[in-house]
């Protein structure tokens, strides 16, 4: 097993890192405090989803919490949450990652029933075709075995009913030629209706192999004993990896593309959005999460000063910019709710700051209040044991190695306003730039 060390900024011990024989990672990382997290990171979501299969990450999500060869459905959450425990997890496109935060108990010993508990179903999940449900036909109204497939075909009704999923999704898909991040991440209800218990299987030894998971504990802990402990539970029983899918980036479109789609709505809503760096790329993500903040986020943004403050007449409801993070390359969005009967005035504004933004130099002023923010969000992500789980577990599987955060603050602190001006030439033409526009029915 090969050992090594990560500086974590803020940390008061370096974290450990150990890469056993088969694969499987163990991060250590010390908190002071009686909270501890502990997660499994699984290098899978939409992105090793075909047209065929897409939304079986999120459906095998829902089924892991059902039951174990050694325990039955419900005995997990309930012998954890009596402990005081928060349990949960969640699918993006590049992880699926489960986890709960609990109070460690003493001389650790709800730590290691969560370990044993967290280790058991990642390893030996039963999905019982009782809690699936029966295939079924989605224009049968008779259907009355509403199992777990039912409620995941719900909850994408729902989604799909939010005027942002829309036209995030519409954006979204048109951004993508051929990269598997076109999809929605929670799948279409024609295909979370027909998937049998079969494939989810399947796709689970496809990827949930030693080599794709990441186990990490957060707290104030032995870690002797716990990556002992660990060790033990984890026994994959000579699990094969599998190859690991590659995935060729897409390029950004050549000219706008311009979407625009109706419905039951009473204002408007658009989303422009790009292709970015890969999220390993840390000086230009960096400089991305800079220019969202200075461009975009809150009311100091030139975008809410000079579209919400400035304007002699109201347009806008809200504007702002966001920054995804992807391993094979990054999102950036400018994302506004504005009055339906002034959409061209709307978007031809939004354009004219655009441009603003790629001609008029971001100030010295303005970099410092982003690299403030920047920072203090940083130092406020190594607060709580959930937090610096989630950021490990980004970095070792989003960004494909965690001694990234090392350089972290001393990368920020080096960026200057021509290095942002650089990725904004580089990565935020209009020309390269997906629109979409949801207005109402007339």
């Amino acid at each position: 097993m090969k050992k090594s060390f990560v500086k974590y900024p803020y940390l008061t011990r370096d974290v450990e890192v150990y890469t056993r024989e088969n694969g499987h990672t163990i991060v250590l990382a010390h908190k002071e405090g009686m909270l501890v997290n502990l997660s499994t990171w699984v290098k899978t979501g939409s992105i090793n989803e075909t047209d065929v299969n897409n939304g079986i990450s999120h459906f095998l999500e829902h089924l892991m919490f059902k039951g174990t060869h050694r325990h039955k459905a419900g005995y997990f959450d309930r012998t954890l949450e009596a402990k005081g425990a928060i349990v949960n997890a969640a699918t993006w496109k590049d992880y699926t990652f489960y986890y709960v935060t609990l109070p460690k108990g003493e001389n650790c010993r709800d730590l290691n029933l969560a370990i044993e508990l967290h280790a058991d179903m990642m390893l030996d999940p039963v999905l019982p075709e009782e809690e699936i449900g029966a295939p079924f036909d989605l224009n049968d109204t008779a259907v009355s075995d509403k199992r777990e497939r039912h409620v995941v075909i719900e909850e994408i009704r729902m989604r799909k009913d939010q005027s942002w999923t829309k036209v995030y999704n519409t954006c979204n898909f048109n951004m993508y030629t051929k990269h598997p991040y076109k999809r929605d991440v929670i799948g279409t209800p024609e295909i979370i209706s027909k998937v049998t218990r079969d494939d989810i299987m399947s796709y689970y030894k496809n990827f949930y192999t030693p080599e794709n998971m990441t186990t990490i504990v957060v707290g104030d802990f032995d870690h002797e004993e716990i990556l002992k402990k660990l060790e033990k539970e984890f026994d994959f029983k000579g699990r094969e990896n599998r190859p690991v899918q590659m995935h060729e980036p897409d390029l950004p479109v050549a000219e706008t593309k311009y979407v625009e789609q109706t419905s039951h709505i009473n204002t408007s809503y658009a989303m422009f959005g790009w292709l970015g760096p890969k999220a390993s790329d840390l000086k230009n993500t960096i400089c991305l999460d800079l220019i969202g903040i200075i461009f975009g986020d809150g009311t100091s943004s030139r975008l809410y000063r000079n579209l919400i403050e400035k304007l002699p007449e109201p347009v806008f409801n809200m504007i702002n910019s966001e920054h995804y993070q992807f391993k094979d390359g990054d999102n950036f969005f400018i994302q506004a709710n504005f009055k339906s009967e002034k959409k061209d005035e709307a978007l031809d504004l939004i354009k004219k700051e655009l441009e603003k933004l790629l001609t008029v130099e971001i100030t010295e002023e303005e970099l410092l209040k982003a690299k403030k923010k920047t920072k203090s969000k940083f130092a406020y992500s190594a607060e709580t044991v959930s937090e610096i789980g989630e950021n490990i577990g980004y970095y070792v599987t989003v960004c494909g190695d965690l001694k990234i955060i090392e350089h972290y603050l001393n990368e920020l602190e080096n960026i200057t306003v021509g290095d942002l001006q650089d990725t904004i030439r580089k990565y935020l033409n209009i020309n390269n730039a997906v629109i979409s526009v949801l207005v109402p029915e007339r």
